[in-house]
């Protein structure tokens, strides 16, 4: 799996439609679909965007792409995407709560 296909998902994940991360990238709407369909590859700077907007540290979202694509590759490419992206959702959903706790804790 190429990293275009792992950011088209995390896109999905998060409820993003394209026409509403284009302006968030900085990026037209014909770059962002050529990047999701894996025709080019994201420069850095893209990538720091999207780990900016999904609020995952870089390096994460660049493991989670060569994850993807080594599960694929051992033909377990759904079942690890699935795992993946559910810990990911997990993390972050506690990371939230954390945050949220905290806040109302200094109230």
């Amino acid at each position: 799996m190429m990293i275009g296909e792992v950011l088209k998902r995390l896109r999905m994940i998060y409820g993003y439609k394209a026409t509403e991360l284009i302006p968030m990238l900085d990026i037209s709407q014909s770059y962002l679909s050529e990047i999701e369909n894996s025709k080019k590859q994201p420069s850095l700077e893209i990538l720091k965007k999207y780990s900016e907007v999904f609020e995952i540290k870089l390096s994460s979202l660049i493991l989670l792409s060569e994850s993807c694509e080594e599960a694929e590759k051992a033909g377990k490419g759904t079942v690890a995407i699935r795992k993946m992206m559910m810990s990911l959702i997990h993390n972050m959903s506690n990371t939230v709560g954390d945050s949220v706790e905290t806040a109302s804790k200094k109230i």
